[in-house]
């Protein structure tokens, strides 16, 4: 369960770059707004990171990205994509989203068929061998600590090797191992092309991938490198 991880190669991606567009977003619960005209362009291949206090609305923006939530306002695009409807961005919640009763390969392989993957035995054998959780593919994930659900989790979200990753707080729990191995898999993503969002908090090796930075407060955006905000006022707000 421990040591370097091997170097990622099952999580590359083969799609075309996709880029993502938010225009004029609302959402409300009841009286309560989580996002107000938030209007956001990201382009195909930057790796972004979303900054901002709990409440702030990051993981209402990235529920919407993924589909899951919809808006109460505006619209979620991806405009280069030829097909939009079939974009299917991999996403990785707060919750690790896998069923505990099932082993760690029945998940993926369950996962995989659902994504229509090609040979989900195979792909799910080629990342638990990444993940250093091969000699555990028969045990139920219920028997397994929060660091390697959370690996199973990020596994579930690259099967179908999607255009665009949508990760929210992706390091919680994750052991040493696990840390280095999303590190080396984004790093690797990104130089492939691949559109990755994130949410984090403070500034980290994972944060040194992005190649932009948002901050969002009261469900607006508030800073943005793209507009002469540094990525290291962006990320260690919190702290002033």
């Amino acid at each position: 369960m421990s040591g370097t991880p091997p170097k990622s190669s099952a999580a590359l991606h083969a799609s075309p770059a996709v880029g993502l567009r938010f225009d004029q977003i609302d959402k409300r619960y009841g009286g309560l707004y989580a996002l107000r005209s938030v209007s956001l362009e990201i382009a195909a291949g930057e790796c972004v990171t979303l900054a901002g206090r709990n409440g702030s609305g990051k993981t209402t923006l990235l529920r919407i990205a993924s589909r899951l939530v919809r808006p109460s306002a505006g619209s979620v695009s991806f405009p280069d994509a030829a097909t939009p409807s079939a974009v299917r961005p991999g996403y990785v919640a707060h919750s690790t989203m896998v069923y505990d009763e099932l082993t760690a390969e029945e998940n993926l392989i369950l996962f995989a068929r659902l994504q229509n993957v090609d040979q989900p035995a195979a792909r799910a054998e080629a990342l638990l061998q990444e993940l250093s959780l091969y000699d555990r593919r028969n045990s139920l994930v219920r028997t397994f600590s929060r660091g390697m659900r959370q690996r199973i989790a990020i596994a579930r979200a690259l099967l179908h090797r999607p255009s665009i990753l949508l990760l929210d707080e992706p390091a919680t729990g994750l052991d040493p191992f696990g840390f280095t191995w999303l590190s080396d898999t984004l790093r690797e993503l990104s130089a492939s092309g691949c559109t990755i969002v994130m949410s984090l908090h403070g500034e980290s090796e994972i944060s040194a991938l992005a190649t932009r930075g948002v901050r969002l407060d009261a469900g607006k955006i508030v800073a943005d490198t793209k507009s002469g905000a540094s990525l290291h006022s962006i990320l260690t707000f919190e702290a002033s």
